[in-house]
């Protein structure tokens, strides 16, 4: 038969395992490691407001209640996604009649509003809540000035294999324990690979998968097949809602590229609904813009970047429209990924080749030495000539010749072939 998790485990796993003490925390060791810098000043509680940016999973939430814990605070949580300044201003109220140092916590704070965020300025300076935020995106773009300058950032890098293998392995001894019955982990990788380095999903996948699978002669045997087997068949349960954000975004931005303005707004409205940060989709489009249409049309990066400013601007829900444009508008427009595939060739180029140094012709010249040394030397200004365009060399020595732009087959890019092939005639090939 198979485990009786619900008479077993009063709380998720992942709740259970949270770490109560500083050595127990997985991960982050730039920051928690002995001597580290935030591990120092918890030690000393000398907690200042910080924010912590860093993808999901990887120990935000985890290591704000840490704080909170060993540094014997009061401990608020706000979600931005379902909070507002009331509730800011509740938390204040009890903060200031509180004894104790108070720690606000606020998930997502990068979904917070500039008036929202706004509100927490004079608490946060004046010292009444000790903040702290947590956000998967950059802060410098998406936590307004005055509040990310009376914060510390610190930045969560993602958990490396060992670590995860930790968190695993201290998961699988806690279900031994409690359900009295060995369980044998034959095979790591896909457990691994579908929590996609979450900590919170891979605790939640192989409590999942051993609930699922029946022991033998008391042993719980956890296969490949079975991880992908369960986690398919019990999809719903065991993360649908960050499953679904990738997989539609992915359908949005596929459907974008694949120009289908139909499937595109479809996809658009069910993030929306569902709650996605409009900003996040806006964002994605910036980058469809060059990744995908680059200068097969130019004005499409700057149709979409005023789109970003335009839903950072209005907000919900009037922000909706400007998205549907702007996704119809991507989707509709000639296609080219051109400038990817440049930048890609480049940096293949300079792993390839490494620091090969500027010709001195092309060099700046600001001192007499530099001039004496031939920098500088030979140089001719495209514009004293014909056409603006003088045959000269800017690759260095080693890459002569070697095309990094291949213009595509749509009409705005064949327009820049034929100038670069009337400029460099045979040396590109264009």
């Amino acid at each position: 038969m198979q485990p009786k998790f619900l008479s077993v485990l009063q709380k998720p796993l992942a709740e259970i395992l949270r770490p109560r003490t500083l050595d127990a925390y997985v991960g982050q060791e730039h920051l928690m490691g002995k001597g580290a810098v935030l591990r120092n000043a918890i030690e000393n509680n000398n907690i200042q407001s910080m924010i912590f940016w860093g993808p999901p999973g990887v120990g935000k939430t985890t290591l704000a209640l840490l704080i909170a814990e060993l540094t014997q605070s009061d401990f608020h949580m706000l979600s931005a996604i379902s909070s507002g300044v009331k509730d800011i201003r509740e938390v204040i109220d009890k903060a200031k009649k509180s004894p104790h140092r108070s720690l606000l916590f606020i998930d997502e704070i990068h979904r917070f509003s500039k008036s929202q965020q706004d509100s927490l300025l004079g608490a946060v300076e004046q010292g009444v809540v000790t903040l702290i935020g947590a956000t998967t995106e950059n802060p410098s773009f998406e936590v307004i000035s005055p509040l990310l300058s009376r914060c510390q950032v610190y930045v969560l890098k993602p958990l490396s294999r060992e670590n995860l293998e930790t968190i695993l392995h201290t998961a699988v001894t806690y279900l031994e324990e409690h359900l009295q019955c060995k369980i044998k982990v034959e095979d790591t990788e896909a457990l691994l690979r579908i929590s996609g380095g979450d900590a919170r999903k891979l605790i939640n996948a192989i409590e999942l998968v051993t609930w699922m699978t029946r022991p033998v002669d008391g042993v719980i045997t956890i296969t490949h097949e079975q991880v992908v087997h369960v986690i398919q068949q019990n999809l719903a349960m065991y993360d649908k809602k960050g499953e679904q954000h990738y997989d539609i975004i992915s359908a949005f931005i596929k459907s974008m590229r694949g120009s289908d303005p139909n499937a595109a707004v479809y996809w658009m409205a069910r993030m929306l609904v569902a709650g996605e940060d409009p900003l996040f989709i806006a964002r994605r489009m910036v980058i469809l813009a060059s990744e995908d249409i680059g200068n097969a049309n130019p004005n499409a990066l700057l149709l979409a970047n005023n789109c970003f400013q335009a839903v950072n601007v209005i907000g919900m829900p009037e922000a909706r429209i400007p998205l549907s444009q702007t996704a119809i508008y991507l989707a509709c427009s000639p296609k080219s990924n051109a400038a990817i595939i440049a930048i890609d060739n480049a940096y293949a180029a300079v792993k390839q080749t490494g620091d090969l140094p500027v010709p001195l012709h092309i060099r700046n010249a600001p001192t007499n030495l530099m001039k004496e040394l031939g920098y500088h030397k030979g140089y001719q200004y495209a514009h004293d000539f014909e056409n603006n365009f003088v045959n000269q060399e800017f690759m260095p020595e080693g890459l002569q010749g070697v095309k990094i732009y291949e213009p595509q087959n749509n009409p705005r890019e064949n327009e820049l072939r034929k100038y670069l092939r009337n400029c460099w005639k045979e040396k590109y090939k264009y």
